[in-house]
């Protein structure tokens, strides 16, 4: 499958449950933000491509067991998500990348191999789960 883009990191619709400490909070008004002079995009990608990940990271997501909650591990923070478009679908696969929550090394995964992978139609419904359990 060819994959057409990779978000590094996708915080679309985050619930407050999996929300991060270290988060800014959203300002009183815009005059409180800096803002860049140009943006550099970590992807561009078509709209319903977005909402196919945001879908499938939700899923995801919801899926943890509610004493994880507040576990970084266990969040978007540590997900890569990456976007793949065949025959009409959107493929949604994530993998996870603890040490973007400060504590494993590199690489490290305490699980061989753990992925996720979706297929979501350009609507957002996710149709399928690989039927893979890590």
């Amino acid at each position: 499958m060819k994959f057409q883009s990779t978000l590094l990191v996708m915080l679309l619709a985050a619930s407050a449950s999996n929300a991060s400490a270290d988060l800014v909070p959203i300002p009183l008004s815009h005059a409180e933000i800096k803002w860049p002079d140009e943006v550099k995009p970590l992807a561009t990608l078509d709209g319903p491509a977005i909402i196919a990940a945001n879908a499938a990271l939700q899923r995801l997501l919801a899926s943890f067991p509610k004493e994880y909650a507040t576990d970084c591990s266990y969040s978007a923070k540590a997900m890569d998500v990456t976007v793949g478009q065949e025959r009409g679908l959107y493929f949604v696969e994530i993998k996870r990348r603890l040490e973007r929550c400060g504590w494993a090394a590199p690489g490290f995964e305490p699980a061989l191999h753990w992925f996720e992978l979706y297929a979501v139609s350009p609507e957002g419904k996710v149709l399928a789960r690989y039927p893979y359990h890590p």
